[in-house]
């Protein structure tokens, strides 16, 4: 663990105080905190992080809702179970950069089949030649990648629920919707929690569909993505560094709120039982 995480994570922060160009590595120079400057005082940073923060909270929203109701079903299926189950988890074991390719040529305005499915959109529509569409693309394949686990997560959590108490609210006279929001969620915050922690902070680590998809075009850039740009493309060892150790501190804060309101939630779940 010291070798391939404590390391890496030490030598990016080493790196972030330095102005060090791998064009010019004879001329690296102490800098103090001015690539974090650089980068917090930057618009482009703060684009980046608001198209991240956008496409975590509505990717985890949506998959959120998606996976418990594939979880349901995996939960109460009776017959075919074991194929249903497969089924639904086989695009969780596809490889990212597969598809990412398969989405964009999904949303191809040559030859995709999404314009032919979606007739008011038109068939010649560019979904990659503004924003607003080429962002709804990437959410798109990363709902459809990452649903699988999710619902994964959350039929774990299903599994907890006592069938006892279900039964216990049906002789109650509880409805479907009641044993639901009583009964199966107030038992299922652990694994909720649990389910939207790993997601959010895989989702706000974004890259592959991104490079994949659009490449950063049409502002479609996110922070991992800034940073690739800075080492890769650009050889700038020091900014990008800084930019990783902001990358980390922000999936930290991520992680904070998401705990801490779901604290709050627990807390007040307790009150009203």
């Amino acid at each position: 663990m010291l070798i391939v995480t404590a390391f890496p994570m030490l030598r990016a922060l080493w790196l972030s105080v330095y102005d060090y160009s791998l064009t010019a590595p004879d001329d690296r120079s102490f800098v103090g905190l001015r690539n974090y400057t650089t980068a917090l005082t930057d618009s482009l940073f703060w684009s980046t992080t608001l198209n991240t923060v956008f496409i975590m909270v509505v990717t985890v929203a949506v998959e959120l809702v998606i996976g418990f109701i594939f979880a349901m079903v995996m939960h109460r299926i009776i017959f075919a179970r074991g194929v249903i189950r497969t089924s639904i988890l086989i695009p969780y074991g596809i490889i990212t950069v597969v598809s990412g390719f398969a989405w964009q040529f999904a949303f191809s305005n040559n030859n995709g089949f999404v314009n032919d499915w979606l007739p008011l959109v038109g068939a010649d529509f560019n979904w990659f030649g503004q924003y607003g569409s080429a962002m709804a693309a990437i959410m798109v394949s990363e709902i459809w990648k990452t649903t699988p686990f999710m619902s994964l997560l959350l039929l774990a959590g299903l599994a907890q629920v006592s069938e006892d108490m279900i039964e216990a609210a049906k002789v109650d006279g509880a409805s479907w919707w009641q044993r639901l929001w009583k009964v199966i969620l107030p038992n299922m915050r652990s694994a909720i929690m649990v389910a939207v922690l790993f997601r959010a902070l895989d989702a706000y680590r974004i890259f592959d569909n991104i490079f994949v998809m659009t490449a950063g075009a049409q502002g479609t850039e996110s922070v991992s993505f800034l940073t690739y740009r800075q080492v890769i493309e650009q050889f700038q060892l020091g900014m990008g560094s800084a930019l990783s150790v902001l990358l980390f501190l922000s999936v930290l804060v991520v992680a904070f709120v998401i705990v801490k309101v779901f604290r709050v939630d627990l807390a007040a779940a307790r009150r009203e039982g």
